[in-house]
Order: structure tokens, then C-alpha cells, then sequence
């Protein structure tokens, strides 16, 4: 077994110079999108390709840089942290496709939608970034209850998995969304990218788009609350942290039109991800567990990059297998019908 120090790194990627063109970086490219979607409009397939190709290749070149000025056990904490984060943003997207739904959304405001989801995502999780790199250096314990969490998610991820079904989004149900409408009025209709308008006697009202965005915002909380930990099972350094997680949220916004017509076929993406959680949950409990007793084994980073690249490809292979097997309505392959968040609210608002 590898010694807790390979596990983990001990001194931080992230020198001053480093944050401040990463945070630069970030910032800049959430520029570009706010100016690209200032004028609503429905995305292109190839447009949505586009952009996905190069937020893949963003990150993949960031890490090879890592790879060579800090060696291979800090660019293997990289990559794989960055596999968790990606995989865990595109079961987002179930999430935010089932909330664009539910509010009917035009296509054409979609992406704005989705900015402000990505957003408020970054905006939290450099908040729970930072109180975990806090809890991590004063208390050894917060492996264990980082641990937990990612256990207790696990058991609720694959509970809602394996019991299949439709999941609907009751917008009247949502407790946020009451309380917006008992603070002000809301309109009708949509009326472009305004979050609110003025009425005729002079009053604001907030119109869908708000309540839209305020749905995502809120799903964003829950989503971070697994995501921080999951990412903090496989590396400590919180600049590796940040970093995967800001460049699998970037390119959430052009991900979302080239996999909302397949991403229900992946009927086992669920599954996968509560096994990659339970994994590193278990590995969190071990490094804590590690710390107490020293006879106690911890999981190498390799085995954790190769673990959740097994169990990815696993879930789309039997995701295909099965869609193929189960005949839909009208004799049609599943894999033909209309797209159905397999288990994917289990993080919902």
C-alpha cells in the first residue's frame, strides 16, 4: 500500500500566481458565455460540439501542465478528481433537464438558465471549498464525516435507482417557489432573459424566469453538499479541488444541448454514480480510520482513477445492453423513447 502522503498532497498546488490566473481564467470564460447568451437564441448541435470540445480540452491540457511541474501522483489526484466532478455534473443535468421542463422553458432562454445555474454553483462550491480546506487542517475527523456523507448518499442514490420510475418536477410543490410568489406577484409569461418587470400600476413582478433560476440555485446547494467531499476523497489540495471543480461546471452550459437527447438512455448512470460515491466514501473512512491505527490500509490514487473509469464504462455498456433489451411502447427499443431521468432527482431541489 502507498503511504498516506501519496495519497494525499500535503503542499498545495495552488501558488498565489497560480489562483489568481485560474480564478482569472474562470471568470473570463463566464464572461464569454454571459456575452454569448446576452442574445437569446436556441443552440446548434454543432455549436453545442464546439464549445463541449473545447471545455474537455481545457481541463485535459491544465492537467497535463500539473502532470509535468508536479509529477504523476498530483497529476493522477487531477485527472481523477476532475472523472468524479464530470461524472457527477452530468447527473446534474438530469436534474436541470427534468426543472426546464417542468417550467417549460423556451429553448431559446435554455442557456441562460443554465449560466445562472453555473454560476451559482461555482459561487457555492468555492464556499464549501474553503470550509473544508478549514475543517481538513483542524480537525482530522472530517475525513469520517465526509466519509459518512458520501455513504449516506450512495445508499439514497442507488435506493432511488434501483426502484426505477418516472420522476416529475411538481413546480407548485417546491417551498421556494411558494415563498417567491407570496413575495411578489409573477407574471404569466416569459419575457426574454428579465428576471422581473414592471406592472402597469408601477409594481415589480417577478416573471417564470426567476422562479426557474431560483429552482436551479436551490439544487445547486444540495448538489455541492456531495460534490466537495467526493472531490476531497481524492485529493486534499484545495486549488486541485477548486479546479475540477470549476472546469467540469464550465462546460455544463454546451454539455447539456449535445446530451439532452441521450442522457436518459443512460439508465445506469445512477447506479455508477452511487457506487463511485460509496467507494470513496469507504476510502475517506479508511485514510481517517488510517490516521487512528496505523495498520489500518488506505486506497492508492491509481486504484481510485481506475475504479471509477471501471465502473463509468460498466454503466454505459450495461445502460446500452439494457436499452436494447427493453421494448418500449409500440415495440420501440427504450433506447427510442422520449428522454426519462432514470433515478437522477435523488440531489433535486
Amino acid at each position: 500500500m502507498c503511504e498516506p502522503e501519496e495519497i494525499l498532497v500535503l503542499e498545495s498546488v495552488g501558488t498565489p500566481t497560480l489562483w489568481v490566473a485560474l480564478v482569472a481564467a474562470v471568470l473570463a470564460l463566464l464572461a464569454l458565455d454571459f456575452v454569448i447568451t446576452r442574445r437569446p437564441h436556441e443552440v446548434s448541435m454543432r455549436e453545442a460540439v464546439a464549445w463541449s470540445t473545447f471545455y474537455v480540452a481545457l481541463p485535459l491540457a491544465f492537467g497535463m501542465y500539473v502532470w509535468r511541474a508536479h509529477g504523476s501522483q498530483v497529476g493522477l489526484e487531477y485527472y481523477t478528481g476532475y472523472l468524479v466532478e464530470k461524472s457527477l455534473s452530468v447527473d446534474n443535468l438530469f436534474v436541470f433537464i427534468l426543472i426546464l421542463g417542468a417550467f417549460a422553458v423556451p429553448r431559446h432562454l435554455q442557456q441562460r438558465v443554465l449560466l445562472y445555474g453555473i454560476v451559482g454553483a461555482l459561487a457555492l462550491r468555492a464556499v464549501f471549498i474553503a470550509l473544508g480546506a478549514a475543517a481538513l487542517a483542524a480537525f482530522d475527523w472530517v475525513f469520517l464525516v465526509f466519509g459518512v456523507i458520501l455513504l449516506l448518499t450512495a445508499v439514497k442514490i442507488l435506493r432511488d435507482a434501483l426502484r426505477g420510475g418516472d420522476h416529475q418536477v411538481d413546480v407548485d410543490q417546491m417551498r421556494l417557489v411558494r415563498l417567491l410568489r407570496r413575495w411578489r406577484p409573477v407574471t404569466g409569461e416569459y419575457d426574454g432573459a428579465r428576471l422581473s418587470v414592471q406592472t402597469p400600476d408601477g409594481a415589480r413582478a417577478l416573471t417564470p424566469l426567476a422562479l426557474v433560476v431560483a429552482a436551479v440555485l436551490a439544487a445547486d446547494v444540495v448538489f455541492a453538499v456531495d460534490s466537495v467531499p467526493a472531490v476531497y476523497g481524492i485529493t486534499e489540495d484545495p486549488f486541485l479541488v477548486f479546479a475540477t471543480n470549476a472546469f467540469a461546471l464550465l462546460g455544463l452550459r454546451a454539455l447539456y444541448f449535445v446530451l439532452e437527447s441521450v442522457l436518459g438512455r443512460l439508465r445506469h448512470l445512477p447506479h455508477g454514480l452511487g457506487v463511485i460515491l460509496a467507494f470513496i466514501g469507504v476510502k475517506l473512512v479508511l485514510h481517517w480510520a488510517h490516521d487512528v491505527w496505523a495498520g489500518v490500509p488506505t486506497v492508492p490514487t491509481l486504484w481510485s482513477l481506475a475504479v471509477v473509469l471501471l465502473v463509468l464504462v460498466t454503466a454505459t455498456v450495461t445502460s446500452l445492453v439494457a436499452n436494447r433489451r427493453a421494448p418500449g411502447p409500440g415495440g420501440e427499443a427504450a433506447s427510442e423513447q422520449p428522454l426519462v431521468a432514470p433515478g437522477g432527482l435523488h440531489r433535486g431541489p
